[in-house]
């Protein structure tokens, strides 16, 4: 396994995985591009690595999810966050099984619109494929949002979380991948009710996919990520956008945060509670500069 930097920020292909980089950019499946990087490309030893997080026993939702779900995990490699990333989908397995996950990926490179979608009809991992949610597409791209392919090329943030996905509930769970640039909240708003209304009716887990505080020593990053997680369980997007931009704080995946904030408050979610959170130097023991993980979840429930 290729290790990568805790925050997975900087993506080195090495030659098999850049082969199946340009692989992935022809047709219509995504193939994965940072597996064997930020987590592990054999397909057994895939799942033995997301046992290992869930203590064995990967979690078997028994029912549906009753109503619309959010959470915020990490997008780092495996070693750094998988840990806190299984705390927050065992939690939403414990709940049951949603219609649908919309992915809201950080985007890394700048490339595409303030909200961007794929034209991959599937993504694939090494558990194998999950399609996307056809209809919910064409009802985004309908409102406006714009298919930009670019702003998926080298972005990790929404492919890590599939196996997951894939791990505990299964290969035929309907996704729809949106990578979301961090910039100025009215260029996001506008398109959270297009989100709403495209998933209107289902039960949807939407993920927000990001990293908190990156390269800080560990107990810096631990007190700028705490005032941010303040108003994030508070479900105070206002507040957290405005010490997001006041303190400079480099969470990655800020719009994507912001995002599912502001989808939480259309549904009445008011409350969110924090899972579990970690620094990269819980796992390398080099506290001097880090990456912060946390896992949060949104439901009715935590109202």
């Amino acid at each position: 396994m290729v290790r990568e930097p805790p925050g997975g920020v900087k993506i080195r292909l090495v030659p098999r995985l850049r082969d199946r980089y340009n692989r992935s950019m022809n047709g219509s499946v995504r193939a994965p591009i940072v597996a064997g990087a930020f987590y592990p490309a054999d397909s057994d030893v895939l799942r033995a690595s997301i046992e290992s997080f869930f203590d064995s026993v990967i979690p078997s939702p028994g029912s549906d999810l009753a109503g619309p779900a959010g959470l915020i995990v990490p997008h780092a490699g495996y070693p750094y966050s998988g840990a806190v990333a299984a705390a927050g989908y065992g939690a939403v397995a414990a709940s049951g099984r949603p219609e649908v996950v919309v992915l809201l990926g950080a985007n890394h490179s700048g490339l595409g619109a303030p909200l961007s979608l794929s034209s991959h009809t599937a993504w694939e991992t090494p558990l194998g494929r999950l399609p996307v949610h056809g209809d919910i597409v064409d009802r985004l791209v309908d409102a406006g949002i714009p298919m930009a392919d670019a702003a998926f090329s080298r972005e990790h943030s929404i492919e890590v979380q599939l196996p997951f996905i894939q791990a505990v509930w299964d290969t035929h769970l309907p996704i729809v991948p949106i990578c979301v640039l961090s910039t100025l909240r009215e260029s996001l708003r506008g398109h959270v009710a297009t989100i709403a209304a495209a998933i209107d009716g289902m039960a949807a887990l939407i993920v927000a996919s990001s990293d908190f505080t990156h390269y800080e020593p560990d107990k810096v990053a631990r007190e700028l990520d705490r005032l941010a997680l303040e108003p994030i369980l508070g479900t105070d997007v206002d507040a957290f956008d405005r010490i997001y931009r006041e303190r400079g704080l480099s969470i990655c995946g800020a719009g994507a945060i912001e995002t599912l904030l502001d989808l939480c408050r259309r549904y009445g979610i008011r409350q969110g509670a924090l899972l579990r959170y970690a620094t990269s130097g819980d796992t390398t023991g080099d506290r001097s500069a880090v990456v912060g993980y946390a896992a949060v979840l949104f439901t009715t429930e935590a109202t």
